[in-house]
């Protein structure tokens, strides 16, 4: 099932499936890729940050830029 990052629920899992073009290159930078699997490891109320783990380190999105990658869970 695909979902946007912004969707997923604490400790879901899943491997990203696309990002939309304009974010690729910053995304990229924090390890996030297309095949890579994330997991969410908090998830803030209200338009808040979204935190995942990559490759066994943690960063954090803000909520817009979750809702622009899809992620088959």
């Amino acid at each position: 099932m695909e979902k946007k990052l912004s969707e997923m629920k604490y400790g879901e899992k899943g491997v990203v499936k696309r990002i939309e073009k304009e974010f690729q290159g910053k995304i990229a930078g924090m390890g996030i890729r297309v095949g890579k699997e994330v997991e969410i490891l908090t998830r803030e109320p209200l338009r808040g940050p979204v935190v995942v783990i990559v490759d066994e380190s943690r960063t954090s999105l803000g909520l817009g830029m979750a809702k622009k990658i899809t992620v088959e869970v």
